[in-house]
Parts: structure tokens; C-alpha cells; sequence
């Protein structure tokens, strides 16, 4: 292993390591929002609106994450649409993330007591004021941990979009190892940098999901 290479690649893999958190970060974001707004659709059971829904989540987990970004990617521009890739990755990491998050906020959700929902409405709140002040904060406690691991997991499947040329820290990688034609050096680096990530993330999601929890409490 030369160390020297190690050195000399550094600057251009963390360089990469910030494309890949900016993806992950963009992506979990725009999936939570997705998901909130269909688990909700799928709760009320709105008759046209839940079949989409439903077709939606089972489509996206019924589907490899990699065929998604190279439909949006390379099949979307046969009917007019064209996104760049980072466009196409965070569109492919989005609706495949909140897939997933809408199955997480949906049964939290369904877990909260539904006497409690009987009870709001019958103080006179409606279903969005009951939604939002007694339901809500009590599913967040249960969806939390799932959430946070929802991000962890999208860290790692930003790998995929090194398919489509973004440059994120798998592909920097290979770029590197066609200059230096060094794989394992390069590859053990780039997995040693997923590994401080996810451990860096995981870490701060888990205090960060004690004082929610605190919080939620009170």
C-alpha cells in the first residue's frame, strides 16, 4: 500500500465526501416530505389520491434503487425530460427514500391509539388540529429511529449515482484508480471514509434522537 498515494488522493476523495453528504442531506429532506404527505394519503384513504399512493410505494420498493436512477436518468429524455445528473440522482434517492419514510410515518401514526384521535375531535378539534397537536408528537417518538436510520442508509446508496457520472466519493474513487492503477489502496480509503461518515452520522442521530425524545415528552 503506497502511502503517498494515499496523501496525494485524500484532498480529492473528501472533496467527493462533501457531494455525497450534500446529496444524502438534499435527498432525506425532500423524502421526508414525500412520505409524510403519503402515509397521510394512505391513511385517509382518499379513493383516487391512495390508489396513486399505494402504486407509488409499491413500485419504489418493488424496484431496484439502480433500475429508478437509470429511468430517470438515461429514460426520461425519450419523453422530454431531461435532468442533469445530480438532478437525476436526488429525484431517484428522493422518491426511493420516501417509499420507505411514508411506510415509517404511516404506522407510527396507526401505532398512537385511535381513541385519542375519538377524543380530540369530540373536544371540538378537527382531524388536521388533532393530526398536529395530540397524534403527531406521539408518532414522532416511534418513527424517529427509523428515520434516523432511513439517512444512514442513504449515505451508503449515494454509491449508486456513481453510475451516472456524479461525482460523489465511490466515483472520485475510480477516477483515481485509472490514474494511479491502484484499486485496493483507493477502494480500502474510500470504504474507510464511508465508515467514519456513517459512524460520525450515527452517532449524532442518536443523540440527536435522545433530545427529541425529551422533547416529544414533554
Amino acid at each position: 500500500m503506497d502511502v503517498t498515494i494515499i496523501i496525494d488522493s485524500l484532498p480529492s476523495l473528501l472533496k467527493a465526501t462533501l457531494m455525497t453528504i450534500f446529496l444524502a442531506a438534499i435527498s432525506i429532506l425532500i423524502a421526508l416530505v414525500i412520505g409524510f404527505f403519503t402515509a397521510i394519503i394512505r391513511i385517509l384513504k382518499v379513493k383516487v389520491l391512495n390508489e396513486v399512493a399505494n402504486t407509488y410505494v409499491s413500485l419504489m420498493r418493488g424496484t431496484p434503487l439502480l433500475v429508478q436512477i437509470f429511468v430517470i436518468y438515461y429514460g426520461l429524455p425519450q419523453i422530454g425530460i431531461s435532468l442533469d445528473p445530480i438532478s437525476s440522482g436526488v429525484v431517484a434517492l428522493s422518491l426511493n427514500a420516501g417509499a420507505y419514510l411514508s411506510e415509517s410515518f404511516r404506522a407510527s401514526i396507526l401505532a398512537v391509539d385511535n381513541g385519542q384521535m375519538e377524543a380530540s375531535m369530540s373536544m371540538g378539534m378537527t382531524y388536521p388540529q388533532a393530526l398536529k397537536r395530540i397524534i403527531l408528537p406521539q408518532s414522532m417518538r416511534i418513527a424517529i429511529p427509523t428515520l434516523s436510520n432511513s439517512f444512514i442508509v442513504l449515505i451508503k446508496d449515494t454509491s449508486l449515482v456513481s453510475v451516472i457520472t456524479v461525482t460523489e466519493l465511490l466515483q472520485m474513487s475510480s477516477l483515481i484508480i485509472a490514474k494511479t492503477f491502484e484499486p485496493l489502496t483507493i477502494y480500502l480509503v474510500a470504504a474507510a471514509i464511508y465508515w467514519i461518515l456513517i459512524s460520525f452520522f450515527t452517532k449524532l442521530l442518536d443523540k440527536l434522537e435522545v433530545q427529541s425524545s425529551k422533547y416529544l415528552v414533554r
